[in-house]
This record gives structure tokens, C-alpha cells and sequence, in this order.
């Protein structure tokens, strides 16, 4: 995938850790759809910790971007918190 297609997310990492959450809502968007389709396969649930481990290979806060993943509505969440799924 090039650096285009996700508007040089690439620029937000150092060594494959992300360096910051992006502030910018725009920016930050570009990085989650990035993190959705390189770290969660479709059509696969997820745990908590599975969702929270995938996330740690990145950056440290894997709460702050869970959040914002299930906010954004790249991932759904059931009910009870249980279980996560890739939402597109």
C-alpha cells in the first residue's frame, strides 16, 4: 500500500511506533482507517486483549485508540465490552 492511499501516515511513525496521536481530527482519521486495515483482519472477533495487544505493537495508550477506533465506528463493540469486530 502506498504512502499516498492514507495521506503519508507513514510521516507519523519512527521505527513502526506511532510517535503521537494525531490531535487534528482529519489526521487522526487517516491513521486509525491505517491502523483498522493493517492490524484487524474482517470477519474476525476480538477480545479486549487481543484488540489491546494488537494495538501495543504500535503505540502505548492502546486504550486511547481503542476509544477512538470503536468512536470512529472502525470497530464495534457488543454490548457488554467483551468482544470487537472490524467494522468494514
Amino acid at each position: 500500500m502506498s504512502d499516498n492511499t492514507h495521506g503519508g501516515v507513514a510521516a507519523l511513525f519512527s521505527r513502526g511506533r506511532l510517535t503521537a496521536i494525531p490531535r487534528k481530527a482529519a489526521r487522526r482519521e487517516q491513521l486509525l482507517n491505517h491502523l483498522t486495515e493493517t492490524l484487524f483482519e474482517r470477519d474476525r472477533g476480538y477480545t479486549e486483549r487481543e484488540v489491546n495487544d494488537a494495538l501495543l505493537t504500535v503505540h502505548e495508550d492502546c486504550s486511547a485508540l481503542r476509544r477512538y477506533l470503536v468512536v470512529a465506528g472502525l470497530l464495534t463493540r457488543t454490548r457488554d465490552g467483551g468482544s470487537y469486530r472490524r467494522a468494514a
